[in-house]
């Protein structure tokens, strides 16, 4: 009779625990078994079309949806085979021939061939698109010449399609890093049939990028789309390396309240935060170091003025607002360390070169340029506003900035939070006075930093224009010692900071918190995760 009443115990207590154990189940433990990743993604995607996204969060969700000619490795930055099985290099260093996999399909089952990928680079380089990251193609032949207009026909451009599964691109220029340039979005395929139905090859925001009518040649297709709410994604069969690929699926949760996103890890609806509050480190690093992450990233953030408007015309008010900036204690008592002061645009250590620290904090001069252009301790000087995307980190740094302007230089400053898309969309449209910014680099080279501001770059957003800075940009990118090379690029950021179209602020590091559950989630320092190599196992 004891023995029966002891298993009889021990069987209630067992069931009660399953039951308890099933009630408490959360949406990533499911999600664990299933194998779909769950994602916060920050802002909502402008598009899902890669000739017209520009923003992050945008190419987070677009690397799972296409494959380019190459990919990028997230442990070293350098170009792997993508679409593109290997490619050979001529002599002079001016032709690469590119040999696509006979088994690339597209979603639909149509074949992936060197046609997709020229169909997209002449979209990319049309006028009448005006895609932002146009210029990432100049080193095309003709390229330029081509996306400006005085050149009418593409059969001039760089671009010949030798057989459906050889591409040759010819360089008007040397561009030792074109394999891993080729990895970016704007050099993605788009499926012709498909933008054609839709009249979609010169327009932005038409229904092809609808998941009823989306068309990838990604790892994974897209499923559905719920603005603000969820993006979501599952495996492609016929991706051709398929066999290969971790997960059933992933859903990115776009939310640019920080605070929510790691309410929503720890209540178990996230595996991975697109962010983390930086006062919450401390916490972490005391109570659960192994949730959190803190890994580096090529990422520079910094404020643009638009210098098409009074009186930010005047780069001696430009230069005073940037020198009266004190960055390092931005780093220390906002950001608590998490990331560091910027003297210059480019971070240090990209791709072997680092800035000299010239954008620094100079209280006196900063007071003398502003007297000088007619504001003696800001007198007479108007209001202006500072747009920045909803974001609690932004705020808590640009009230630091706003004030240390009143305190320093008598100025006043009001602060607008914009809806992602907006601020983006004033930034294009040069619909602003000051902007925060922010970029991640594109790849390990300074050149996806300094080249943002040529005269002609789609990402420049501040109406600056100078033609010094355009040429030695251009001497820079038509030289092959690397040396020399990183001379003329140091020479055209410091024409830069001088003219401070742009205020740098600091550097940044990807901080985030992570579930045990994910395995294979690379360090990356271009924010770059191939999410087919990532694996999701039950602790």
């Amino acid at each position: 009779m004891r023995f029966k009443l002891v298993l009889l115990t021990v069987c209630i207590f067992v069931a009660a625990t399953c039951v308890s154990c099933r009630r408490t189940s959360t949406p990533v433990d499911k999600a664990t078994l299933a194998k779909i990743l769950l994602l916060g993604n920050g802002s909502e995607p402008q598009d899902l079309d890669p000739q017209v996204c520009t923003g992050l969060a945008d190419y987070n969700v677009l690397i799972a949806l296409f494959e380019g000619l190459t990919c990028i490795d997230e442990k070293t930055s350098q170009a792997v085979p993508g679409v593109a099985e290997h490619w050979n290099i001529s002599a002079d260093g001016r032709v690469y021939t590119f040999h696509l996999r006979a088994s690339a399909r597209w979603s639909n089952g149509d074949n992936v061939t060197a046609y997709d990928f020229a169909y997209a680079i002449k979209r990319a380089l049309s006028p009448q698109l005006a895609c932002e990251y146009s210029y990432l193609l100049f080193p095309l032949l003709n390229a330029e010449a081509y996306t400006t207009g005085t050149l009418k026909d593409f059969s001039a451009v760089g671009v010949k399609v030798l057989d459906a599964q050889t591409l040759e691109l010819t360089l008007g220029r040397p561009c030792p890093y074109l394999p891993t340039l080729v990895a970016h979005q704007v050099w993605y395929p788009v499926h012709e049939k498909t933008l054609v139905k839709f009249d979609a090859f010169n327009k932005r925001g038409t229904a092809w990028t609808k998941p009823e009518n989306f068309v990838g040649n990604g790892p994974f297709v897209l499923k559905t789309w719920e603005p603000n709410s969820r993006i979501t994604v599952a495996r492609n069969p016929l991706y051709w390396d398929n066999t290969h690929n971790h997960l059933n699926g992933v859903v990115f949760y776009p939310n640019d309240n920080i605070a929510t996103d790691e309410a929503n890890f720890r209540s178990g609806q996230l595996h991975i935060t697109w962010d983390l509050l930086p006062d919450r480190l401390i916490h972490y690093r005391k109570e659960a170091p192994y949730l959190l992450r803190v890994d580096s990233l090529s990422d520079s953030s910094f404020l643009r003025f638009n210098v098409t408007k009074a009186p930010l015309n005047d780069s001696r008010i430009r230069r005073a607002l940037s020198l009266a900036i004190d960055r390092e204690a931005i780093a220390r008592d906002v950001l608590y360390q998490s990331r560091t002061a910027a003297y210059a645009l480019t971070p240090l250590h990209t791709g072997g070169y680092s800035p000299k620290p010239e954008a620094v904090t100079d209280i006196l001069l900063a007071k003398q340029l502003l007297k000088e252009a007619g504001y003696p301790e800001g007198k007479g000087f108007p209001v202006l506003e500072l747009q920045m995307n909803t974001d609690a980190i932004n705020t808590k740094i640009f009230e630091a900035v706003q004030e240390m302007w009143r305190h320093t230089l008598g100025i006043k400053i009001n602060l607008a939070n914009l809806d992602f898309r907006i601020w983006l969309d004033n930034q294009r449209t040069l619909s602003y006075q000051i902007s925060r910014s922010r970029w991640v680099g594109d790849f390990d080279d300074p050149s996806t930093y300094i080249d943002l501001f040529l005269s002609d770059s789609g990402n420049n957003r501040t109406g600056w224009v100078d033609p010094q800075f355009d040429l030695l940009d251009k001497k820079a990118n038509e030289t092959l010692d690397p040396k020399t090379r990183f001379s003329l690029l140091q020479e055209a950021e410091s024409r830069l900071l001088k003219e401070a179209p742009i205020a740098p602020i600091f550097y940044g590091t990807k901080t985030y918190l992570i579930s045990p559950a994910v395995h294979n989630w690379e360090s990356s320092l271009l924010g770059i995760h191939r999410y087919q190599f990532v694996d999701l196992i039950s602790p």
